[in-house]
């Protein structure tokens, strides 16, 4: 039914302004269609990233959202770091860290988390 359909991620935030500002500014999203009220969307390839206000933002543990990086996650990492975004570091998954960048065998991944907490992931798959 939807094997062939097109997903997109959408995330509630507690702070239009101050969201903008993090996906903008700091993930470097260019801004697509503000044609609603309250919603931000973001061109992320070939999907769309939604994030809309709400007033009971609760983020989960889990991911958000999540970008396939490729070979460039240690380069998005440290530009991250260089904007002031702490990298989270999951030493249960029993993976090497180094610097927030989790590593095993060829596969590379970071967590981190926007103004609302919300769990937002890079990695190299």
């Amino acid at each position: 039914m939807l094997r062939h359909k097109t997903s997109n991620a959408i995330v509630a935030v507690s702070d239009l302004e101050r969201a903008r500002a993090f996906y903008t500014g700091t993930l470097g999203l260019e801004l697509g269609d503000e044609g609603m009220e309250g919603v931000l969307r973001y061109r992320t390839g070939d999907s769309w990233l939604v994030v809309y206000r709400s007033e009971n933002v609760r983020p989960g543990s889990g991911n958000a959202v999540a970008w396939n990086g490729g070979g460039d996650v240690e380069a998005i990492a440290e530009a991250l770091r260089t904007k002031g975004v702490t990298l989270e570091e999951y030493p249960a998954l029993g993976m090497r860290i180094d610097r927030g960048v989790h590593t095993s065998g060829g596969f590379a991944a970071i967590w981190f988390k926007d103004p609302d907490g919300n769990v937002l992931h890079v990695n190299s798959a």
